[in-house]
Formats: C-alpha cells, structure tokens, sequence
C-alpha cells in the first residue's frame, strides 16, 4: 500500500507544515526494554506527520510480545515495522511478509530465534553503542547478505535520542515506506 501525499500545510499537529510531497508513513514501532509506549522516538515520528502504532510489550516475556507485536501488526497493516533494541528483535521474529523493517540497535542476538533480516531491511547504530554492540548489526547485515548501504552509523550511543539520529531515523521510515 502507498503512503498517503500530504498537501501543502496539511498535518496531523497543527503546529507543523509540510511541503508537497511529504510521505505520510503508517508504521509499527516494538520499543525496547524497560521501555513503553509513547517514547521520544515514536512521539517524534507522530509529531512529523506519521501514523505509529505503539503496543506495550511486556519485559518479561518475549513470546508474549512476539504475539502482540503479531497481532497489532496483523491488525493494523503497517507500511514500516520499527523496532528498537529488544523491539528490533521482535520485529525480526513477527511475520511482516514483505514490510520493511527499520531496526535501530537490534538486540537480535539476545532474543528470539532469527538470524538474519529480509532484504528491504534498513538497520541504524550507533558505534558506541554501551548496550548492543555495533558488532552485532554488522554480523546481521553479513547473515543476511545486505551491502554496507543498508547499516547506517549514526548517533553517540543506544538510545538514538540525539537530533542526528532522530533525522535518520524518519528519513529511514520515510524511505522505506515508499516515499524516499
């Protein structure tokens, strides 16, 4: 399904405009760890104009959010599933055909079963990430037989949360949903 085109001035916040063109993108977000919904990342995503889908997955049962990462997105047919962190290892355990995932710090190697990524896959890190280590992406992006185009390095650390990373991290959704 093709992202809606925004008209000129046309938003979901009053307080934003957006020029012609802009892709309205309807996407997935699995937060990470200790996280809950309504997190800086997908308010930043809603706050440009996005659709986000944001379940509550529960820390201490990764099936559990597997099975409601499933559903919400069985149920909401998203153009982008997001995960970040443990959420990215969600995302890589759902079945979302062929949706695009962007994974930001994926803790893959952590949780769940997968060792590899579909090829329209779009993975962000952080070097210095004190959490997940770097390392781990590029072993995913090695799995899955990506080119080096498809890990963007960006950020200070595993949070993302800086305005570098955030800018990423939207043109990355946006790109993958087809606007981009």
């Amino acid at each position: 399904m093709r992202p809606k085109v925004r008209q000129q001035g046309e938003s979901a916040c009053a307080h934003f405009r957006f020029p012609i063109g802009v892709f309205a993108v309807r996407l997935l977000f699995l937060h990470g760890w200790q996280s809950t919904p309504g997190g800086l990342k997908p308010t930043y995503l809603k706050d440009h104009g996005h659709t986000v889908l944001n379940p509550a997955l529960p820390d201490d049962d990764f099936n559990a959010a597997v099975r409601i990462a499933q559903a919400e997105f069985d149920q909401g047919r998203p153009d982008v599933v997001v995960g970040s962190s443990r959420g990215g290892a969600v995302a890589v355990n759902i079945n979302s055909g062929d949706t695009p995932l962007v994974l930001l710090c994926p803790a893959w190697k952590r949780w769940g079963t997968a060792t590899a990524v579909k090829t329209n896959t779009i993975i962000l890190h952080a070097p210095a990430d004190e959490t997940i280590p770097f390392a781990d992406s590029q072993e995913l992006l090695r799995n899955s037989g990506l080119p080096p185009s498809a890990l963007i390095v960006v950020g200070r650390d595993h949070r993302l949360a800086d305005p570098e990373p955030l800018k990423a991290l939207m043109e990355a959704v946006e790109k993958a949903g087809g606007g981009g």
